[in-house]
């Protein structure tokens, strides 16, 4: 028993440090505060009506009224059947927000660690480092929850396929595939996309080295353990991934069918997103060098200055002490071309240097596949600034052209750094290489990377102006920009010495090491402190305690207004639009009425074309056929006030006539100036050839919604001759279905987004329902890949210990 505590011990050590570090960091959590992240701020509003639509019928909805004027949940809060990799997240994140996905950064790491054989202290290391890099703890200010989640799940995922090419089989395909379930789980795609490439990048390199040594064979049943492994952990998560896979057709990510611009001039169809909005987040060649030197182009957007800058004395000689005091918490100090950076994605100047010392002492595959992915990510974190690269890939390699902000692929980098810095130790206390190959190496990477240092600080100075795209800000007060740019300039320099001062205190110590003056345990903690004390600090300037809030005003983030508490005294069902505000950017009306905005990257692509098209040009007709019953405005002082629509639609509305058009172009055009309430505007290329809408307008019919809850509308109809209804409701057709009298009937596309079907003569009830048949498709598969997953598993485990039994 002593002996399995005694080896138990060192990961029990490690689990109460990841926990102790992770709740040090983010303290104020230990007082209930809640981290206040502005994505998950509108995402409370835009998940509103599906938390209490599933408190109260404790199921799920998977569909929202609320935003964009109705859209799926799928990518917004969904639970799904089968979900059982739900459960062992849950279990995994146990620790309050963010200080768990900061664990699972520690815990993953340390896991992967293992699996590369290097020893508990260096694992526990390495964890630190990865999980404290700057770009993991900053991505919870604007609240990339969904990226931090699957970026912790990443090491896992390579421990497991790492541990197959180590041949240990029944390990490897069991961690792969749960790995893979998780890393599916959290549910930011873009992230597990790049996962992939870093994944082909070592396929390729044990591919390579698998033919020198003549072992193809064994290369391909690895490989054939791992596909049936990832297979397994996306099956496990098939209604997540079929319902995402159906709307993304329907999304902004999926292809538009204009091919006409909002000024009427062609466009080029596109499968994807368009390639500036694409490239808008590219990092600048030079940018690249703040992966080690951390205000290299000024840090983030804006940064606190001291009373030292220069920005501040002149601020206070021109206009006193607390002016100045005020103007230097935000200075515009970032002097790169993205539009917005929150702060630098530093690695850190130590890892870095480790990592060039495992460029020279490290040997093999290992190093092969990490130096490759690690310039991969670089290349193509460039984006427009290295742009042949970047239109190969959005041209012609599948999916990279879903995805935006390509500057984010550089997460490769930020994984394949310390692995490569912490493989490098273990080679360097490794007691089978020689004293001079480490001793060399040791001077490679301090000279090498300690001149890579100095030549950015003389590439900016040589090539830069150092001025900023938002400098025009200063223009009016006098001296004001050069003060800036010598801000830069300081920062620049401190920085940079910074880094110098760093690398040379980790290459002393690594030094005393190899001459016996340092033993190994203690030149361990000398490094992990001065690699703590590189990242927390950078850190700590962009996330720390001013960043949380009560719990109670994180929960509840918005407060009824005056104009919202008079609407909601309105009891029917409507829309409401909010024009003090970007709509299309509008999380906040969402929490309380059903609005014509919202907060969401993957939108219904036909609605944001009609928004971009019609209501962005001030159309009120295309407001009023989706029922705005009110507008949000603001009065002279600017308070908010509830002005009522009279022309809205209503709910549903029997129109005169259908204008049939050939393409979404002439749909679109058509909506320019077309009556709603009278006419409907229909794409005849999408019905069958024997549709007939042909029928004689009666002016006594009536129709009504009688009923409204999510996923069932009912209403009420009466005429005496066919006739063609509108209903005020977005068209998906992979999901809702129409009955009248309970009899199953089409429904078509009209005017762009909206609903239209033809109701026979009579009285008529007629109900839409939301039932989404890939939900429940999905639910089978998942659980029978667990199955699969778990039997395999078990079954092998059993035959290797049989196996083992039989040898000895």
């Amino acid at each position: 028993m002593k002996v399995k505590a005694k080896k138990i011990l060192p990961y029990c050590i490690a689990i109460a440090i990841f926990i102790i570090a992770s709740l040090i960091y983010f303290y104020p959590v230990l007082k209930g505060q809640k981290i206040a992240q502005s994505d998950i701020t509108q995402f409370q509003g835009m998940v509103k009506e599906i938390n209490d639509f599933r408190a109260d019928k404790n199921t799920e909805p998977y569909w929202t009224g609320a935003s964009f004027s109705g859209m799926p949940a799928y990518q917004i809060s969904a639970y799904y059947p089968n979900d059982f990799v739900r459960v062992l997240d849950k279990a995994l994140r146990f620790l309050p927000r963010p200080a768990d996905y900061t664990f699972l950064y520690f815990l993953s790491f340390f896991i992967l660690m293992l699996a590369l054989k290097v020893k508990w202290r260096l694992a526990i290391l390495g964890a630190l480092s990865f999980g404290f890099s700057t770009y993991l703890i900053i991505i919870f200010i604007p609240g990339h929850n969904a990226k931090a989640h699957a970026i912790a799940y990443m090491p896992l995922v390579l421990a497991g396929v790492l541990w197959v090419f180590q041949k240990k089989y029944v390990l490897g395909f069991f961690v792969t595939g749960v790995a893979m379930a998780l890393e599916i789980y959290a549910n930011h795609i873009q992230m597990t996309y790049y996962l992939g490439f870093c994944l082909l990048i070592l396929g390729i390199v044990e591919f390579i080295n698998a033919t020198k040594e003549k072992k193809l064979l064994v290369f391909l049943k690895q490989s054939a353990v791992i596909v049936a492994a990832v297979i397994l952990g996306i099956g496990a998560n098939s209604s997540r991934l079929m319902a995402m896979k159906e709307y993304t057709d329907f999304s902004t990510r999926g292809k538009s069918e204009l091919t006409i611009n909002v000024d009427g001039t062609e466009k080029i169809a596109t499968k994807g997103l368009d390639k500036e909005y694409i490239t808008q987040f590219s990092y600048a060649k030079l940018e690249t060098f703040n992966l080690f030197i951390p205000r290299f182009m000024g840090g983030g957007t804006v940064e606190e200055l001291n009373k030292s800058s220069n920005f501040y004395k002149l601020i206070e000689a021109k206009a006193g002490k607390k002016v100045a005091d005020d103007y230097s918490k935000q200075v515009l100090t970032y002097w790169g071309d993205q539009p917005i950076v929150e702060a630098p994605a530093y690695i850190g100047a130590v890892l870095f240097f480790l990592f060039f010392l495992g460029i020279f002492l490290v040997k093999g595959r290992l190093k092969q596949w990490l130096v490759a992915a690690t310039v991969f990510s670089i290349l193509l974190s460039w984006g427009r600034n290295f742009e042949g690269l970047t239109n190969f890939f959005i041209d012609y390699i599948p999916l990279y052209n879903k995805f935006r902000a390509v500057s984010s692929i550089q997460v490769i980098a930020e994984l394949c750094v310390p692995i490569l810095g912490i493989l490098a130790l273990k080679e360097f206390f490794s007691t089978n290489v020689a004293v001079k190959k480490k001793r060399k190496s040791l001077e490679k990477a301090a000279f090498v990377f300690g001149g890579l240092i100095v030549l950015g600080f003389l590439l900016a100075h040589s090539f830069s102006t150092f001025q900023g795209l938002r400098d025009t800000n200063y223009r009016d007060f006098p001296g004001l920009v050069d003060a800036v740019i010598a801000d830069r300039k300081a920062m620049l320099l401190s920085d940079t010495l910074r880094s110098l001062a760093l690398v040379l205190v980790a290459a002393i110590t690594l030094r005393f090491y190899l001459f016996n003056r340092l033993k190994q345990k203690y030149a361990i903690t000398i490094l992990a402190v001065f690699i703590l004390l590189d990242l927390i600090p950078i850190n700590k300037r962009y996330v720390n305690a001013t960043d949380f809030k009560a719990s109670r005003k994180v929960e509840k983030p918005f407060k009824a207004s005056k104009a919202d508490n008079l609407i909601l005294q309105d009891k029917s069902h409507f829309r409401v639009v909010n024009f003090t505000t970007d709509p299309m950017q509008d999380g906040a009306t969402s929490y309380f009425h059903q609005s014509i905005g919202g907060y969401h990257a993957a939108k219904m692509g036909r609605y944001q074309e009609l928004f971009d098209y019609q209501i962005a040009a001030n159309n009120l007709e295309t407001l009023d056929m989706l029922n705005t019953k009110y507008f949000i405005i603001a009065d002279d002082n600017n308070e908010l006030q509830a002005q009522q629509n009279p022309d809205a639609n209503g709910n549903a509305w029997f129109v005169e006539q259908i204008n049939l058009v050939n393409s979404a172009n002439e749909e679109m055009k058509a909506l320019d100036s077309l009556n709603t309430k009278t006419t409907a505007v229909l794409d005849k290329s999408k019905l069958s050839e024997n549709s007939n809408f042909i029928f004689e307008k009666d002016s006594t019919a009536t129709i009504k919604l009688t009923k409204y809850n999510v996923t069932e509308l009912i209403y009420q109809s009466k005429s005496t001759k066919e006739q063609f209804a509108v209903f005020s409701e977005i068209y998906y057709k992979d999901g809702w279905n129409a009955y009248v009298d309970g009899k199953l009937t089409p429904h078509f596309r009209v005017n762009y987004v909206l609903r239209g079907m033809k109701i026979p003569a009579g009285d008529h009830k007629i109900t839409f329902k939301f039932e989404p048949k890939v939900i429940q498709q999905g639910g089978l598969i998942s659980l029978f890949s667990y199955i699969i997953l778990i039997l395999v598993s078990s079954v092998a485990f059993v035959y290797s210990k049989k196996k083992k039994k039989k040898i000895a």
